[in-house]
């Protein structure tokens, strides 16, 4: 460490330098002012020593501009951070998600002659039908994502859901995993998943109109429990499962199982396609609590083979949205008319087209228009789990033919079917969006009982109103 000089010593020798050059004498009033300059050089020198030796003692870590109580408060503040993770990973609510949505309904049906509100109504009071589909309901979604990448995911519906529409009176609409095996991108998928075919999605908030399409409601499986794989590889996502076909369980005498798939790419930002199918069977409903006309035998109830397959697009961009849908079906024996000599069961057949153009005229403000065809003309018309005449859906032979077991000219045809929505939907918050819609059905045969007159009518009308509340 260094020493400082006494300033007395300094004194002294300015004296004894006086003294030794008396030819270079200065006046007493001279040899003060030096003196006192030289007093303020070395204070100045001392004062730097000493802030160079605190500045060595002070410690080397940074406060950025902090008080010393706002480093204390940081600490706090992390430790008390690091107690939140770790209680929340303690109690297993890390990477946990929760949301949900309500949609309390108002519909009026024209031939129905009925206008109300609808919610929570179950399946089993009404069964399901397109003024009486996927609305109305309360929706409640758990996800967890753990460690290495296991996705696990239930979502339950009270009333409204996939397990109520099956008629198992179950509240699940969905109870899955999914597995990675060695990468993110492949996974082993199991459960109960609802079936992902077409451009329209089940929940409220993801479908821009309140009823669903033709194509939605009548041509395409509900459910599929079972198991299979999912792939991402680039722009393409692809699905496949092995699985039971709208149930969670087979049937004495019933093994096969359904083969289920669905493939997307993204084009695009804005634009992709997707297609999806199902090879395999599902339950006959045609030829349960049924007998051959001709020879009084009992229909073979078991399950019989479906194949269907589904293309769909989609264009989204700025205030522009276009979706369409193409779909082709068949199940075997299960047309809604027999044959008219041996009275056995036939084949069931439809094609169909769906098309939507939704655009934001203002920032909240959504106008939407949608078409739907189904040609379904075939052995007697005969949908997906829709095998016998509907006069309040609209589909069958001619209902004013009174046709039944015995042979009538015309009831081999059945009804085609049309349907023109248009609607529109205000976002009032990020929360809340109001819906109405009103939507003209029309088929090529009287199908449509008129409940007031008790005739057969060629088309229907239906208007809604709804609100969506999600979180």
């Amino acid at each position: 460490m260094k020493k400082t000089i006494p300033l007395s010593a300094l004194t002294a020798l300015a004296l004894a330098l006086a003294a030794a050059f008396p030819a270079q004498a200065q006046s007493n009033a001279e040899i003060l002012k030096e003196l006192q300059d030289l007093k303020a050089k070395v204070a100045d020198l001392e004062a730097k020593l000493k802030a160079q030796e605190a500045k060595a003692a002070a410690p080397t870590t940074p406060q950025w501009g902090m008080t010393p109580e706002q480093a204390r408060e940081l600490n706090r503040v992390a430790v008390k951070t690091e107690a939140v993770e770790d209680a929340i990973e303690a109690q297993g609510l890390k990477m946990f998600k929760i949301n949900g949505f309500m949609d309390p309904t108002y519909v009026y049906n024209q031939r129905q002659r009925r206008g109300g509100f609808q919610f929570l109504n179950g399946v089993d009071s009404d069964g399901y039908n397109y003024d009486n589909s996927y609305f109305g309901s309360v929706f409640l979604d758990l996800q967890k994502e753990m460690e290495g990448g296991t996705k696990w995911r239930l979502t339950l519906v009270p009333k409204r859901g996939t397990g109520d529409v099956i008629g198992e009176n179950s509240i699940v609409q969905e109870a899955s995993v999914s597995i990675p095996l060695g990468d993110l991108q492949t996974r082993v998928i199991a459960g109960q998943v609802p079936d992902w075919s077409g451009y329209e999605y089940q929940q409220a908030t993801l479908n821009k109109l309140i009823s669903h399409n033709l194509l939605y409601d009548f041509t395409l499986p509900t459910t599929y429990t079972g198991v299979g794989m999912e792939y991402i590889r680039g722009k393409w996502w692809s699905r496949w499962m092995i699985a039971n076909v709208n149930t969670s369980k087979r049937q004495s005498g019933e093994r096969a199982p359904a083969f289920a798939y669905r493939v997307d790419y993204s084009r695009g930002e804005f634009q992709g396609f997707g297609f999806a199918g199902l090879h395999g069977k599902a339950a006959n409903f045609r030829a349960q609590d049924a007998a051959n006309p001709i020879t009084g035998e009992a229909y073979d109830a078991r399950d019989t083979r479906v194949n269907l397959f589904e293309f769909d697009a989609y264009f989204i961009r700025g205030d522009w949205t276009v979706q369409g849908q193409a779909s082709f079906g068949q199940q075997t024996r299960a047309a809604i008319t027999a044959n008219p000599e041996t009275g056995e069961l036939r084949d069931s057949q439809w094609t169909g087209v769906s098309g939507l153009v939704a655009y934001k005229f203002m920032p909240r403000w959504e106008v939407i228009g949608r078409f739907d065809h189904i040609r379904n003309r075939k052995h007697g018309g005969g949908l997906l789990g829709y095998t016998a005449a509907d006069d309040r859906n609209g589909f069958g032979p001619d209902a004013t033919l009174a046709c039944g077991d015995a042979w009538v000219e015309g009831c081999d045809k059945g009804a085609n079917r049309s349907a023109l929505s248009v609607g529109v939907s205000w976002l009032y918050n990020l929360n809340t969006t109001f819906k109405a819609e009103a939507r003209y059905d029309r088929a090529n045969l009287p199908v449509f009982l008129d409940v007031r007159t008790g005739e057969y009518r060629k088309s229907n009308a239906v208007f809604g109103t709804s609100v969506v509340v999600s979180f």
